[in-house]
């Protein structure tokens, strides 16, 4: 007889917990067992005994923690499945970030999937999305309200270039999150014809070097500490967001401040961050697509978390799907979007 989900998989203030399994998905306090699904700092953390992950997520986690984060890594490849203690696990593609898995657990009868994070918009710094029907799916709702439409990357790029064009003597300073939007970014400009050096804040430096060496092609990337100030004139710099008000910025002659974000569809959270060039560019799922994704995986039930959960359970409600917020705490929903 299949067994409520809820009753073997359910929060607990470390994460979410896999009774029969034994493990935690994306803890916020060390646990002894941990699956994480991709490496941003609100899901990978270090001190865990043991963590299963993809390749490319442990690499990452070893960049930003070091080599010595968790007591063990197993390694799974996408699409792999394992038993853990009776219950099936696989990872599937979330489209989110280089790495990015979302947890696929089948026990007494019943499968549930938690995503992490997830988009559904093409990128080609990962593996795309890949829906798994299941009976109980665990989605973010970093985006949840009606009013969050990402635009296509692709535009906002030739948005930008359209910028550089009309501000030749300046140099445009975009803001991103250093692990995924960095590097997405640097691929989506390349991918448009752009290929003069781009140059990275010393923050973004290692993870692009990463990125390059598990096979994703960026081109020439420098470090701005080591190059002329001149180099910089009608270029490309790309920094973390909080940078581009920083000391650190004075160093380029009157830059174009950009911000590459989901946020910036809000033109209110542009104009309190000065600014001038925002672009609607994001690594989560947008209002359609959350709503999409949900109706896809024809799930029974729908449990929300990170971000807007109580509207978009609501809005679930209207449409006769069952949903309830988790209310996980320990995560963040602003800087990677």
């Amino acid at each position: 007889m299949a067994q409520s989900v809820e009753r073997w998989l359910y929060p607990t203030e470390h994460g979410l917990f896999c009774e029969p399994g034994g493990f935690y998905i994306d803890p916020h306090r060390p646990v002894d067992r941990a699956i994480i699904t991709h490496g941003h700092g609100d899901h990978a953390r270090s001190g865990h005994g043991a963590v299963l992950a993809t390749p490319e997520t442990i690499a990452i986690m070893k960049v930003r923690y070091g080599e010595t984060c968790a007591g063990a890594f197993q390694s799974l490849a996408l699409r792999e499945p394992i038993t853990m203690n009776g219950v099936e696990v696989s990872l599937a593609p979330a489209g989110h970030i280089l790495g990015s898995a979302q947890i696929v657990m089948t026990w007494a009868g019943r499968r549930a999937v938690v995503s992490g994070d997830y988009k559904r918009a093409s990128d080609p710094t990962c593996e795309a999305f890949e829906l798994v029907p299941c009976d109980v799916f665990v989605t973010e709702a970093t985006f949840g309200l009606p009013v969050f439409r990402h635009e296509v990357a692709a535009n906002e790029v030739h948005k930008l270039f359209r910028s550089m064009a009309a501000e030749q003597s300046r140099t445009h300073l975009i803001g991103a999150y250093g692990l995924g939007k960095c590097q997405r970014m640097i691929r989506l400009i390349r991918d448009a014809g752009y290929d003069k050096p781009i140059y990275l804040h010393g923050a973004m430096v290692a993870l692009t070097h990463l990125y390059q060496q598990l096979g994703i092609a960026l081109g020439d990337v420098r470090p701005v500490a080591h190059e002329d100030p001149k180099a910089f004139v009608g270029g490309i710099v790309l920094c973390p967001p909080s940078a581009i008000g920083d000391r650190w910025s004075r160093r380029f002659n009157d830059p174009v401040s950009v911000f590459a974000s989901g946020w910036m569809r809000i033109r209110g959270r542009a104009r309190q961050r000065g600014v001038e060039l925002p672009l609607v560019v994001s690594d989560h799922a947008d209002w359609p697509e959350l709503i999409a994704t949900i109706q896809e995986t024809s799930a029974g039930e729908i449990w929300v978390t990170h971000g807007r959960e109580d509207a978009l359970v609501y809005h679930l409600s209207t449409l006769g799907i069952t949903a309830r917020a988790l209310k996980l705490v320990g995560r963040d929903d602003d800087e990677d979007a």
